[in-house]
């Protein structure tokens, strides 16, 4: 058992290692069989998920990245009632920096530092999948089906981390930049390596990504799961389907999703779905889900929450709200709109919460699905349309057609068969941004959307900030907006890399160009 837990050791964190191996390294001193390492698996390799979760906070045991779902164009700042916007006690508060991509994102509304905490976790998680990954084969007695189980699980896991990881820290994948673009550290060997870490090229990183995907939806194939909250095939051939499209690799991604729709690849009709929620433990549609949630607190409805004198929190913004009203002129509903759209408790008229899980506030049920990853298999037609629309075959109306039929009512759908071209993919765009909001995509999709090659669209995105009104149950006054620049003008489409990793890596790690003071337009402007 001595080898073990010197692999162990191996799984520095980039910069916390001390912490790490006290707290954790005399786990693997135990793993005599791969049911120890997939014991290991489950413990440290999974995200954590707290299912008793009932406040917001972000540390090392609370939500995962809860900022991803307040930087893109799909939320807005709601502030009602008494709450003076000038500490850090409610969402909107400790959040601001990233609403309105301010030059220090990890610091609370009053200067004060924000750890950042996500870089260290995902870190962490590897270095568990790592050991794993490279120790599953000493257990070459095991059943082989536990054996290509563990090992799959492990793959697809680093494969997710490192996903979020380049995607939060790093530029989106260009064909043309990403062999000199700077991601982030590639570290995939169990031992020590006496060097410090620098950021390895977008595109090496992506490579690795791509192959981890692939070599667990092989290792996963034919495993049934007893959950969603373990990966099966399914789910990581979606997700190498998403990374396929990121990347351009537009027949890579349909081969990915053909073989999950022969699979079967199963959809809830809105039509005849009972209850209220569309991602609950008994959806047809979830394929894996793992971490912690955030959508229910940023965007909580509740009156007793954060103070009933008053709340900061988000609501979905007007933009969005309009996607799914678009062609009621038409005589089509979306039934989306009902279905993730939810209104303000009593006040603020017009104003609605997205709702795709349980409210918390109600106490109905704490959710089980979480938002910190969630694999819908509605992503496979919609990744599958969109590959189908950039090489100009006319099957991808077909394809958002099968999509489309369990989302609209009475199937009476929007007019397509005679969209082609640009005006074809940007419908599909917009069908991903109703049926994926607030799920973790949007931030990302509208980074890739401004380098791909083709029908490249780089948007500049608006917040609004507003103040109290100072008065039970009102609310808020607008106090002006905030700008994000389109990708390529400006530096915050890029989470900087932690201090304490660039102190740790004595000038080998690089940081992110330094975000300049952004400044509030005003009222009037």
């Amino acid at each position: 058992m001595k080898k073990i837990l010197l692999i162990i050791m191996g799984c520095t964190l980039l910069g916390a290692c001390g912490d790490f191996l006290e707290e954790y390294s005399q786990e693997l001193v135990y793993a005599r069989s791969c049911e120890d390492l997939d014991e290991i698996l489950i413990g440290n390799g999974y995200m954590k998920r707290n299912a008793s979760q009932d406040f917001f906070y972000y540390n090392e045991t609370g939500t995962y990245y809860p900022y991803l779902h307040v930087m893109d164009d799909d939320v807005e700042e709601f502030i009602t009632g008494g709450l003076k916007m000038n500490g850090f006690s409610t969402p909107a508060e400790r959040l601001r920096n990233f609403y309105a991509w301010g030059e220090r994102p990890f610091s609370y509304m009053d200067g004060t530092e924000m750890r950042d905490i996500d870089w260290k976790r995902l870190y962490q998680h590897i270095g568990y999948v790592n050991v794993i990954i490279s120790y599953v084969k000493e257990f070459e007695k095991d059943p082989e089906e536990i054996r290509r189980r563990v090992m799959g699980e492990a793959q697809f896991l680093r494969g997710w981390y490192y996903y979020m990881l380049v995607n939060l820290y790093a530029k989106p994948y260009s064909e043309k930049t990403a062999s000199m673009d700077l991601g982030v550290p590639l570290n995939i060997t169990e031992y020590i390596e006496d060097k410090y870490f620098s950021r390895d090229p977008v595109r090496k990183v992506y490579l690795q990504i791509v192959a981890d995907l692939k070599a667990a939806a092989d290792n996963l194939a034919g495993i049934v799961q007893p959950t969603f909250y373990r990966v099966n095939e399914a789910a990581a051939r979606t997700l190498l389907s998403r990374v396929y499209l990121y990347m351009g690799e537009w027949q890579l991604a349909i081969e990915e999703c053909d073989k999950i729709i022969a699979s079967g690849c199963k959809l809830q009709n809105m039509n005849t779905m009972s209850g209220q929620w569309l991602n609950t433990v008994d959806s047809p549609e979830i394929l894996f889900t793992q971490g912690s949630y955030s959508m229910q607190f940023l965007m909580d409805n509740s009156l007793i929450s954060y103070a009933a004198q008053g709340g900061g929190r988000y609501r979905a913004s007007d933009e969005l709200i309009s996607l799914y009203k678009k062609y009621e002129s038409e005589g089509v509903v979306d039934l989306r709109n009902t279905a993730f759209l939810e209104p303000s408790s009593r006040y603020c008229p017009g104003f609605f919460f997205v709702r795709k899980s349980p409210d918390l506030s109600t106490k109905s049920g704490l959710a089980k699905v979480y938002d910190a990853c969630l694999i819908r298999s509605a992503e496979v037609y919609l990744n599958k349309a969109e590959a189908q629309a950039m090489l100009d075959q006319s099957e991808a109306i077909n394809t958002i057609k099968v999509l489309m039929n369990n989302r609209y009512k009475d199937g009476i759908i929007p007019v397509i068969d005679g969209l082609n071209g640009k005006a074809l993919v940007d419908f599909i765009r917009e069908e991903r941004r109703r049926e994926l909001c607030l799920e973790g995509h949007r931030w990302f999709d509208l980074r890739r959307y401004a380098v791909t090659s083709k029908y490249a669209d780089a948007k500049q995105v608006r917040h609004g900030v507003y103040q109290s009104a100072m008065a039970n149950m009102q609310p808020g006054v607008y106090d002006g907006s905030y700008v994000l620049k389109a990708f390529g003008e400006d530096d915050a489409w890029m989470l900087p890399i932690p201090d304490y990793e660039i102190v740790f890596d004595q000038g080998a790690m690089v940081d992110n160009a330094k975000r300049a003071p952004r400044k509030k337009i005003g009222i009037n402007e």
